[in-house]
């Protein structure tokens, strides 16, 4: 009963998160916790949560940049460029997550979260970072409706960013596309899909430096990660099939709404609980 169980939180997880481009641990780590407290699952704690969910959101991310790469959406050397920031940033907040118990992690993750689907709320009334396009990244990418977007950003405040983005990531287990794809579409300007698809093409290697350092605190499940990489590798790829379905509005909608979900449902779990 706890393999399908994990197997069907996997499946839903990497769909939902790579549609979004947040790696499908947005919903795999509040899954766990609220497993953690039947009495099946009673023996996860907040560190071997965060851990199993970054070991099976390799998987997430490799089955997701391989299906993206194909529809061209990946913005590789921008992605290239966030992970200066964003992989030692992963390694040092894994670290961080060890000072953490069940109710504070609830309450910080429901607060990170719920302050994240606020800002995308207020999106269009911000203005993009300033940068020179001489000396900046400047890109330009046309949707599947035709419309075309400019976009671009100064490398060394990207990289700052991304650091500050991967050390979260690595403290919630959620590989860094919970902040970093808002992050993208709000600082930067990124398409939503194209947002969606580099964060994929991140999720890969921060999830593997975050959860290397994971494995030698001892962090991961592997019964359970076991379980849930199936439902992950097969649900990336429904995930692609619906991004590149949807249009750039539709996208925004859903990552605000489960942002919005998950963080009132983690909160409560952490005061009540």
């Amino acid at each position: 009963m706890e393999w399908i169980v994990l197997v069907l939180v996997g499946l839903v997880a990497s769909s939902l998160g790579s549609l979004i481009g947040m790696g499908g641990g947005i919903i795999v780590v509040p899954a766990l916790l609220y497993l953690a407290t039947l009495s099946t699952f009673s023996h996860l704690t907040p560190q071997v949560v965060v851990g199993t969910s970054l070991f099976t959101m390799i998987f997430t991310g490799l089955s997701s940049t391989l299906a993206y790469m194909k529809h061209k959406t990946v913005d590789y050397k921008s992605g290239f460029i966030f992970l200066i920031g964003s992989g030692p940033g992963s390694i040092l907040g894994a670290w961080a997550t060890e000072k953490l118990d069940l109710h504070s992690f609830n309450i910080y993750f429901g607060l990170f979260i719920l302050f994240v689907s606020l800002v995308l709320v207020v999106k269009d009334k911000l203005k993009p970072i300033p940068y020179r396009k001489d000396k900046g990244v400047v890109r330009s990418f046309t949707d599947n409706g035709g419309k075309t977007f400019e976009y671009g950003f100064s490398p060394i405040i990207a990289i700052l960013i991304s650091f500050v983005v991967g050390f979260l990531s690595g403290i919630f287990g959620i590989g860094g596309g919970s902040l970093m794809v808002p992050t993208m579409i709000l600082l930067f300007f990124f398409p939503p899909h194209v947002a969606t698809a580099t964060s994929m093409f991140m999720i890969l290697p921060t999830s593997i430096l975050s959860s290397i350092t994971h494995v030698a605190l001892g962090n991961v499940n592997w019964l359970y990660a076991l379980a849930l990489i199936p439902g992950a590798w097969i649900g990336a790829k429904v995930g692609v099939f619906l991004n590149t379905k949807l249009k750039s509005k539709t996208i925004v909608l859903i990552i605000r709404t489960i942002l919005v979900i998950v963080a009132i449902r983690l909160i409560y779990q952490g005061i009540v609980g």
